[in-house]
């Protein structure tokens, strides 16, 4: 197995960019990009402008949760529960709704273009794919991780031979990696699940979850974990892609009130207080991502009219500690802090 970095930026798809990945890498940090939410031109572009900045180790992520099913009468009752909040800003909901990204487990030439371009890491969301695939990858060369929320989830990982786990905890930002969203959710937390895996789970544990400077990474390792992944640390970097409304309500009192909410991409997911967190979804949302559709329309809508507060603006528990300064900055700083 490929030795990993202490420091882990996350691979926040939509969020992370080439930049910040080969930022974070050439300053003896892990680099990540996240591909769920594209295709595989669109991955392949992506690796090959990291690998255009950077010799060092790059982690893939991929979205290996289960297909969506379309319920046109759910899909059509969200819609229309969204059509006033449209009208606001002169525009029209999408009819009908669409699964807009395909999921690893059935992508072939996702899985395609990791076997040509060979990633020296490549880590699975919401799941784990098939034994074949994961067979095409190992053949590839790649060392896989998987998201865990649980020590079941992590048990599955294990068994499916990932080289290491992450932990994510209910405080992270982003998408919770539940394997199934309808389940029972302990949310558990980074450091009492990172103990549980440790104990439990014969495979190295990456600390996932509200670590936001070089105190929390060395906590993390003090309990036994091999690394630690930060996310929401990075979100306020110059390399992210994050929108300027963003931005600004990492920087504000919003980022001492994030919210998990299933509202915007139809899967349990943290994000900063805004007017999508106070949407009641539950049950309600269609599939993941088929709501995702209506969620980023919306954004869009409000956004041209200046108005972010529809936006996709995950955060974890930590937020209030961003630093906004370059991603070569931060990894110097968090090793400093350590």
């Amino acid at each position: 197995m490929l030795e990993i970095a202490k420091i882990i930026q996350a691979p926040m798809a939509g969020v992370s960019t080439p930049e910040m990945a080969a930022a974070v890498s050439n300053a003896g940090g892990l680099g990540s990009i996240g591909v769920g939410a594209t295709n595989a031109d669109g991955a392949r572009k992506m690796i090959a402008e990291v690998r255009a900045r950077s010799t060092g180790p790059l982690n893939v992520n991929v979205f290996c949760h289960a297909p969506a099913k379309t319920d046109a009468a759910r899909e059509a009752r969200w819609i229309e529960r969204f059509r006033p909040r449209f009208a606001e800003y002169g525009a029209s909901p999408p009819s009908p709704l669409r699964e807009i990204y395909e999921s690893f487990v059935v992508s072939d030439d996702v899985l395609r273009a990791l076997a040509e371009t060979k990633p020296e890491i490549v880590s699975f969301h919401f799941g784990v794919p098939s034994a074949e695939r994961v067979a095409v990858l190992r053949g590839a060369g790649c060392t896989l991780l998987g998201s865990a929320t649980n020590v079941q989830e992590a048990r599955v990982l294990a068994d499916a031979g990932v080289d290491a786990i992450v932990a994510q905890g209910w405080e992270a930002g982003g998408h919770r990696g539940v394997f199934d969203p309808s389940a029972h959710d302990d949310r558990l937390g980074t450091f009492a699940l990172v103990r549980l895996l440790v104990r439990e789970i014969d495979k190295p544990i990456i600390a996932a979850g509200g670590i936001m400077d070089g105190a929390g990474i060395a906590a993390a390792l003090r309990l036994g974990a091999v690394a630690a992944q930060l996310g929401t640390a990075f979100v306020a970097c110059p390399e992210s892609s994050a929108d300027a409304g963003y931005r600004a309500a990492l920087a504000s009192d919003a980022a001492k009130h994030t919210e998990m909410t299933r509202a915007i991409s139809g899967r349990p997911a943290r994000c900063l207080r805004n007017r999508f967190t106070a949407i009641e979804a539950d049950e309600d949302a269609p599939d993941y991502p088929i709501a995702y559709d209506l969620g980023k329309s919306l954004h869009a809508a409000a956004k041209a009219k200046g108005d972010f507060g529809w936006g996709a603006q995950w955060a974890g528990q930590g937020a209030p500690l961003s630093r906004p300064m370059p991603a070569a900055d931060l990894v110097s700083t968090l090793k400093r802090e350590m």
